[in-house]
């Protein structure tokens, strides 16, 4: 495969709001679905999916000359392994997020300053917005797990003791810490997150619980704190009073595992650069290097043990 010109570069990195729409519409009709069992003619997904069959094989065919669905005929489409994914819940629920209600919002980011466009899109801040509506916080919670795998096989890989009570700070619907507690089953949990936070509870089992609860605030006492992707939420203020409320709740020696990118020096790809965008569009986030991580755990009295990226180990002060 020859390397993009320049003006493919950026002809690639141009027409991404128009794939983040194209993927959000395709996944809000279940196409993929609609294709599971072999490839279809259009007019026949269209028909199910109440689109129009011309504007629909516009769509796919768009995609399709990215590998995401394929065109094995006129008019006729089949998935591809990447459009397989949009099947299950997930990557589906990301599509439906970039290209909805995150693609608004990303339409008026500027670099003027480091707030979030999020409020002056919405009229509310990205969490708020969020519980005002269910749907979405669900499709939320959804897309939030994946890469599950990859942050259980960090987490699980780490030295426990085995009879802790671990809290998950903003856990959300509990999927990671019920998968740590299947690995090591001395351990007990408690899943910490706001109240209209979707879950089920009957899965927890008797070895975790749910606590509703506002982290800026509180939070429930433990043994070990994990934040999966949570600092990267916020503002080098609001992530420090997140780790200042467990520095206050917490004695010394308490552990504290940060799972979150730790972005690379130079030019090398690395997704959590462009993640570190969208951060700062929801709600005014941000992605972190070494040494900014260093300086925000040493403002709220904890200090780090070991930075990898993915994985932060930290005890209280």
């Amino acid at each position: 495969m020859t390397e993009p010109t320049p003006a493919e570069q950026l002809w690639n990195l141009m027409r991404g709001a128009l794939a983040a729409r194209a993927l959000g519409v395709v996944a809000e009709l279940r196409v993929a679905d609609a294709l599971a069992s072999g490839p279809r003619a259009v007019e026949e997904v269209a028909r199910e999916a109440g689109a129009d069959p011309d504007t629909l094989c516009r769509f796919l065919r768009a995609l399709a000359s990215d590998g995401v669905f394929s065109e094995d005929e006129p008019g006729v489409f089949r998935n591809t392994e990447a459009s397989e994914l949009l099947r299950g819940d997930g990557w589906s629920d990301f599509a439906h997020l970039f290209g909805g209600v995150w693609h608004r919002a990303i339409a008026e980011l500027d670099a003027s300053s480091g707030d979030s466009v999020f409020p002056s899109t919405f009229g509310t801040d990205f969490w708020a917005w969020l519980a005002e509506h269910p749907e979405e916080r669900a499709a939320f919670d959804r897309a939030m797990e994946q890469g599950k795998e990859r942050r259980i096989e960090r987490l699980a890989g780490v030295d426990w003791r085995g009879d802790e009570t671990v809290v998950d700070v903003g856990g959300g619907n509990g999927s990671l810490l019920r998968e740590l507690l299947g690995r090591h089953p001395d351990l007990r949990g408690i899943v910490f997150d706001l109240p209209e936070t979707v879950r089920d509870e009957s899965t927890f089992g008797d070895r975790c619980t749910f606590v509703a609860g506002d982290f800026f605030e509180s939070v429930p006492a433990g043994d070990v704190y994990v934040l999966s992707t949570i600092l990267h939420d916020w503002d080098d203020e609001r992530a420090a009073a997140i780790l200042r409320t467990i520095r206050a709740h917490a004695p010394a020696g308490t552990r504290v595992l940060v799972i979150d990118a730790v972005v690379q020096p130079g030019n090398d790809p690395q997704g959590a650069k462009w993640l570190d965008l969208l951060m700062l569009t929801l709600a005014g986030g941000r992605e972190r290097d070494e040494a900014q991580w260093r300086a925000l755990l040493d403002r709220a009295g904890i200090v780090p043990v070991r930075i990898e990226d993915g994985l932060i180990e930290a005890t209280c002060r």
